[in-house]
């Protein structure tokens, strides 16, 4: 292990365009990225990663580190929502796709770059001269079709029938933005990112396309015996008053119910008795919205590798419904596309700092021609007006699309 103080570099976004530019330029893999709260780091960035498609069970088979303030490297990748649709379509990108890395730059809490390599070799010649010569902002754009209204209130509707027949007590359902990129998807990323302050972005790109996730939401962070969760439901827009999500029945229910199946699902996993609750209904912002965050941990001992982990608890909670079950087998029958990346997960697992992993809502992804998909959805509970459902979804989809109208007007303007 070796980690050099490389001092103030900038923001995350410029250091990621001036390592993409200069993997261009040599014929590498373009860098990977996390962008937010990574590991106790404002962003942790592989200067180059071969991202491939690999088998969904391979994913993040790392022991779990024991945590300290180096990640040093590892496997970055993600794992798509495991479940199809109606129209049965298969994956636009692969299920899972990931890559391993020696090395990594990490950005302190202090403002602060490092350079951190698993197999001590000192920072690549190419990429101290990247780091030396910042990359202008390129011009991007994604012209945005909008989602289907009437599928997605037929899917709201069918929920709440299976409701009111004991079939379900919430699901997640789903709509989609689609659309078509002009220009770099790691710049729509690198501009989304100094904008909205996710706190759980993630970028990854290679032959098949990429993923830009912007999520605010933690599916599950294991640093030794450790494991926590942060499921998030309920939503309201950020120009509102925030204690109104507290007084919302509708919106606490939707919480308390995931959150009891998280519970349940790290159970499975965990050392009897070690799941607790220490975080209920804390109000915290996210791009354009306000919500309500609860936070699991549990115990889960060393041995049982990450595979397991993710068997118990995956696809995440938030995004599923209760029973988990019931609610997948019923969701792909109401929504009509798959839902791709949207609802998996995107992180790292480092054989010193752990893993961490989002769950990629506020994501899109880009397959290699170009084409944009956009998830959005919500929780649905006895009381769900579907009309306000939908509004939710877009209030959510807001911080994402206005990014690329923002682009344009910069490009009009120059």
């Amino acid at each position: 292990m070796r980690i050099d103080r490389l001092g103030d570099l900038g923001p995350a976004a410029e250091v990621l365009r001036a390592l993409a530019a200069a993997a261009a330029r040599r014929g590498l893999a373009p860098p990977a990225a996390l962008v937010g709260e990574w590991f106790g780091a404002e962003a942790v960035i592989a200067p180059t990663v071969s991202v491939r498609a690999v088998d969904p069970a391979e994913v993040f088979a790392v022991p779990p580190g024991a945590g300290g303030d180096a990640i040093g490297g590892g496997w970055i990748g993600y794992l798509s929502y495991p479940d199809a649709a109606a129209d049965g379509c298969p994956p636009r990108i692969p299920e899972a796709a990931g890559g391993w890395t020696d090395s990594v730059l990490r950005l302190d809490r202090d403002g602060c770059w490092w350079h951190e390599s698993l197999s001590a070799a000192p920072i690549p010649a190419w990429v101290a001269e990247a780091l030396s010569s910042p990359a202008p902002a390129c011009v991007y754009e994604i012209d945005w079709e909008a989602p289907d209204f009437e599928s997605h209130q037929a899917g709201v509707l069918a929920c709440l029938t299976a409701i009111g027949a004991g079939e379900v007590y919430q699901a997640c359902v789903c709509t989609q933005f689609t659309g078509t990129l002009r220009g770099s998807s790691l710049e729509f990323f690198a501009h989304a990112v100094m904008r909205t302050t996710p706190a759980r972005a993630a970028y990854l790109a290679g032959d098949w396309g990429a993923v830009a996730s912007l999520s605010p939401e933690l599916f599950v962070r294991r640093v030794g015996d450790d494991v926590a969760s942060s499921p998030i439901k309920g939503t309201l827009p950020l120009q509102r008053p925030p204690a109104e999500l507290l007084a919302s029945a509708k919106d606490v229910a939707e919480n308390i119910m995931i959150v009891d199946l998280v519970r349940n699902d790290l159970g499975r996993v965990a050392d009897t008795g070690s799941v607790t609750v220490p975080e209920l209904l804390a109000v915290r912002a996210a791009p354009g919205v306000w919500h309500l965050v609860s936070t699991v941990t549990a115990t889960v001992r060393q041995e049982i590798p990450n595979a397991a982990l993710l068997a118990a608890t995956f696809p995440p909670a938030s995004v599923t419904g209760t029973p988990k079950g019931r609610a997948r087998q019923l969701l792909s029958q109401w929504e009509p596309r798959r839902r791709g990346i949207y609802c998996g997960t995107v992180g790292m697992a480092s054989p010193i700092a752990g893993t961490e992993l989002n769950v990629a809502i506020r994501t899109v992804e880009f397959d290699a021609d170009g084409e944009a998909v956009l998830g959005v959805g919500g929780g649905i509970t006895a009381d769900s007006d579907p009309t306000a459902e939908w509004q939710e979804c877009l209030h959510k989809a807001a911080a994402v699309i206005d990014q690329a109208h923002q682009a344009r007007a910069r490009s009009t303007a120059s």
